[in-house]
């Protein structure tokens, strides 16, 4: 075997079932979160109905999830055998060396050196993925508990959290994505195709670019043996009992994670539309105005339309008085007519028949501090008007 055509084992076979473990599921936690958070969108709605619909989706990625999650435990154990048992270097924590490194990558690609740095086993890219991994993965698995059991996080935690949350998820959700797309994909793909996640194996043209370091320990015997049998089996039987322990007690917590609790809500057809909205499980009461000693000016002392309890009867001349101004056909949501009032806008429906207090165009006005005010007996006509179905004619 000549030199050019020589290879070094990198990885194991069982390395490479959990690497394809994790891209599994990485990929279904992006192909089926990302649809939801941007869930107008047209491409969501497509990945969204492939999947079979909101519900479909919401399980497939809770189960990537876990999938996720136990893969984690998994690594951890296996991480504590080789730094405990085989006392191997802990050769993916970050060191001043990587940040020399660093500095010498950036200036060979620009020009200004002549030599690549010799890079150890795993060099400072591939830290930088490894940590920004774990970082994502204890962000997500936070917010992802608080927003799949947001019950027992606000008894705990206040009720501002669940947005604030949903928030950071999402954005590192989008930060995750795009690192493998951007670093991930062009280093491992793009720039030359690595086979060692498939074959196990680099060539040594590969090794000497990105672990010249690690071959030249490999080529003088340098590498640290392996411990003898007696002493293996010895650190096992130490070893053995705390990780099983550690482990299954691990994997008890996110079985009792993913079973904590029902979420709160829960997702249902509109009877007009074949798009699904999400809707308070147990009914809010309607908030009531609080007395004050003053009463509070009527916006106009004009009588509200009569007519059937209809759109065309008497329920579109109010929307139009009162609304059209602002919400008319110039984008957004528009109540100058029956079906876009029906459609809704970028917030989603405005109006859910049969459902006042769900209705956003009713929590909206009610108060009087929204710039379309609406008086007692509109707002009470209208209040009507969708408790009865929102009935056009």
């Amino acid at each position: 075997m000549s030199e050019q055509t020589k290879t070094y084992q990198r990885f194991n076979i069982a390395q490479r079932i959990e690497h394809f473990v994790l891209i599994l599921s990485f990929t279904l936690l992006a192909l089926t979160g990302l649809p939801q958070k941007f869930f107008f969108s047209d491409i969501s709605q497509a990945i969204i109905a492939a999947f079979g619909g909101i519900e479909s989706i919401r399980i497939v990625h809770r189960v990537a999830a876990t999938v996720f999650c136990l893969q984690a435990i998994y690594h951890l154990v296996v991480m504590g055998y080789k730094l405990y048992v085989l006392r191997v270097e802990p050769s993916m924590l970050p060191g001043i060396k990587d940040a020399q490194d660093a500095i010498q990558w950036f200036l060979f690609n620009i020009g200004l050196r002549k030599e690549r740095p010799k890079m150890p086993r795993y060099n400072f890219m591939e830290k930088m993925e490894y940590w920004a991994m774990v970082w994502g993965l204890v962000i997500m698995a936070l917010t992802g508990f608080m927003l799949w059991n947001p019950i027992a996080t606000s008894r705990v935690l206040p009720g501002v959290v669940i947005p604030a949350a949903k928030a950071a998820h999402g954005a590192e959700a989008i930060l995750a994505v795009l690192a493998i797309i951007l670093w991930h994909f062009y280093n491992v793909h793009i720039k030359h195709w690595n086979w060692s996640m498939i074959k196990g194996t680099l060539s040594r043209e590969e090794m000497e670019e990105e672990h010249a370091l690690e071959l030249e320990q490999i080529e003088r015997g340098a590498l640290p043996p392996r411990p003898a049998p007696e002493v293996i089996r010895k650190r096992m039987r130490i070893y053995v009992p705390i990780a099983s322990v550690v482990g299954l007690a691990l994997t008890a917590g996110v079985i009792y994670f993913i079973t904590f609790e029902q979420t709160s809500i829960t997702t249902i057809p509109r009877p007009e539309e074949a798009s699904q909205v999400i809707v308070l499980r147990s009914p809010t009461p309607l908030p009531t105005v609080l007395p004050t000693e003053t009463p509070q000016p009527q916006p106009t002392t004009e009588a509200a339309p009569t007519g059937a309890l209809t759109w065309e009867g008497s329920i579109g001349k109010i929307m139009v008085a009162r609304c059209g101004s602002c919400h008319g056909s110039l984008g957004g949501l528009n109540l100058k007519n029956y079906a876009d009032a029906m459609r809704g806008g970028k917030s989603g429906a405005a109006i859910l028949p049969g459902d006042a207090q769900g209705s956003l165009l009713v929590q909206t006005v009610q108060g009087g501090k929204h710039p379309g005010k609406f008086t007692d007996d509109e707002l009470q006509k209208v209040i009507e008007w969708i408790q009865s179905g929102a009935p056009e004619k």
